[in-house]
C-alpha cells in the first residue's frame, strides 16, 4: 500500500515549471528582455557606422568649461549657440561627462548609448507594470530613427532629463510620493521641459496624499532646486534665476517642427504665445473636469471632499491626540498604476499639442509616451500604428515643411481626440488593503 500510495503521489512542481508557466501566460516581460538586448546591438552598430553630427555638444562643453573655471554669473556662460539657459543640475551632469570622455565625442557617444538603454529599460519596465499594450507594440518604443539620433548621434541634454522624468515615474507606481519628486525635481534640473509633467503629477498628489503630505513633497522638490542651484543663487540669484528658468524664450521659426505653416510674425508674436497658453491651460481643466476627475464628480467636487476629509482627520486629530484611527489616516485611496501613468503622459501630451515651437531634440519629451497614449484610445490598432508611423515620419522631415508641420499638428490632434473620447477609467485601486500603504 505505502508503494502504491508514493507511485500515485504527484511530484512536487520545480520552480523552473513555474517561471515557464509565467512566462507562457504573460511573454511580455521575456519579450522586453529580448527587444532590449537587441536594440543595445543597433545603438552598438549606430555608434559604430553612423557619422556624428555636430549640433550642441561644443556649446555644453564651452559653458562646462566657464563653470569649471569658478564662473558663477550665468549671464557669462557661453557657447557657440548662445548663452546658457539650463538650471544647473545640467552644469553638473556634463562636468562629469567632460571629466570622463576628456570632453571626446565619441567616448560621450558610448556613455549617450548606455544611457539610451537604461532609459528604454525603464520605460519597458513601466509598459509592463501598466500593461496597457499587447506583447509585441512595445516593439514600436525601438522604431524611432530621431530617437536613436538625439541619444548617440545629437547627445542632447533632453536624454538625461528624460531618462530621470521616467526614472521619476517608477517610484510613483510603488507610491513613493516624496522620492518620485526628488527625483522629478532633478530632471528639472537638467531641462525644464518637464514641468509640462507638473499639473498632472500635482493632481495625482492631492488624490494620494493628505495636505501635509502634499506639502512636505513639494518642499523637498524645492529644496532640490535649492541646494542645486545654490553656488548661483548666493553669487547671482537674478541672473541664475532668469537666464536658467526663462519662459519667455521665442525660438526660432526655421526650427519650428510643428509651426512652420504658421508666418513667422505670428510665430513670434507675445498674442500667439498668449492663444497657445490659454488652450493649454484650458484643455487641461477640460480633463481635469470630465476625465481624471469624473469619478469623484468634477474639480470642486473633488477638491472640496478633500476639504472636507481635512477638516476631519484635524478634529479627530486634536480631539484623540494620543490616539490613531484607520479612519483618520488621511482619507485617501490607492490609485491604479494605468491612472496615474495615463493622467500623467496625457497632461504632457496636451503642452506638447499647444508648445510654440517643438525642436527635433524635443521628440524625445513624448516618443516614449504616444503607444501607450495610443492604445488609450478608441481607435483600432491598425489607426494606431498609422498614426504612430505618421508621428515619426512627421519628425523625420529635415528641414520641416509647411505640409510636414501640418500634418504633425493633425496628427497630434487626432491623438488628443481619441484620449477624449476614451471612457474613464475608475482610478482607484479596489481589492488593495490600505493597511500599511503609506504616501512615503
Amino acid at each position: 500500500m505505502a508503494i502504491s500510495a508514493a507511485r500515485n503521489r504527484k511530484p512536487p512542481k520545480r520552480r523552473s515549471d513555474n517561471i515557464i508557466q509565467k512566462i507562457y501566460k504573460n511573454p511580455k516581460t521575456p519579450f522586453a528582455f529580448s527587444l532590449l538586448l537587441a536594440d543595445a546591438l543597433l545603438t552598438a552598430l549606430i555608434i559604430a557606422y553612423v557619422p556624428y553630427t555636430k549640433i550642441d555638444w561644443d556649446a555644453y562643453m564651452s559653458q562646462v568649461d566657464g563653470f569649471i573655471e569658478g564662473e558663477r554669473d550665468y549671464s557669462n556662460l557661453k557657447g557657440d549657440t548662445g548663452p546658457l539657459v539650463y538650471p544647473a543640475g545640467f552644469l553638473y551632469i556634463y562636468s562629469a561627462i567632460q571629466y570622463v570622455t576628456g570632453g571626446e565625442v565619441y567616448p560621450a557617444q558610448i556613455l549617450f548609448g548606455f544611457l539610451y538603454i537604461v532609459n528604454l529599460g525603464i520605460v519597458l519596465f513601466i509598459y509592463v507594470k501598466t500593461d496597457v499594450l499587447p506583447w509585441w507594440a512595445l516593439t514600436l518604443l525601438s522604431l524611432s530613427k530621431r530617437l536613436h539620433s538625439i541619444f548617440v548621434l545629437r547627445l542632447f541634454n533632453d536624454c538625461f532629463a528624460m531618462t530621470l522624468f521616467h526614472a521619476s515615474l517608477v517610484p510613483l507606481l510603488y507610491h513613493k510620493w516624496h522620492l518620485s519628486l526628488i527625483i522629478f525635481s532633478a530632471a528639472v534640473s537638467v531641462k525644464m521641459n518637464v514641468l509640462l509633467y507638473a499639473p498632472p503629477l500635482l493632481l495625482l498628489m492631492v488624490k494620494a496624499m493628505d495636505f501635509i503630505g502634499v506639502i512636505s513633497a513639494l518642499t523637498g522638490a524645492a529644496l532640490v532646486q535649492i541646494l542645486l542651484g545654490l553656488p548661483f543663487l548666493w553669487s547671482y540669484p537674478i541672473e541664475y534665476l532668469s537666464k536658467a528658468f526663462n519662459l519667455g524664450r521665442v525660438f526660432i521659426h526655421f526650427w519650428s517642427v510643428n509651426f512652420k505653416f504658421v508666418p513667422e510674425p505670428v510665430f513670434v508674436s507675445k498674442e500667439f504665445a498668449l492663444v497657445l497658453l490659454v488652450i493649454h491651460l484650458g484643455l487641461l481643466l477640460i480633463f481635469v473636469q470630465y476625465r481624471w476627475c469624473k469619478h469623484e464628480g468634477g474639480l470642486v467636487s473633488f477638491l472640496r471632499s478633500r476639504f472636507v476629509q481635512m477638516r476631519l482627520k484635524t478634529s479627530i486629530t486634536s480631539s484623540f491626540p494620543l490616539k490613531k484611527s484607520h479612519r483618520s489616516s488621511s482619507g485617501t485611496k490607492i490609485l491604479k498604476n494605468e491612472h496615474i501613468v495615463t493622467t500623467m503622459f496625457t497632461g504632457n501630451f496636451i503642452g506638447i499639442v499647444c508648445a510654440r515651437s517643438l525642436h527635433y531634440q524635443f521628440y524625445s519629451w513624448y516618443f516614449y509616451s504616444l503607444p501607450y497614449l495610443l492604445w488609450r484610445t478608441p481607435f483600432p490598432t491598425v489607426v494606431r500604428l498609422l498614426l504612430f508611423a505618421g508621428v515619426e515620419f512627421c519628425w523625420n522631415v529635415f528641414p520641416s515643411t509647411v505640409y510636414s508641420s501640418l500634418v504633425l499638428l493633425c496628427v497630434h490632434i487626432i491623438i488628443l481626440w481619441g484620449l477624449w473620447r476614451a471612457p474613464p477609467e475608475y482610478p482607484y485601486e479596489n481589492d488593495r488593503s490600505q493597511a500599511g500603504m503609506k504616501a512615503s
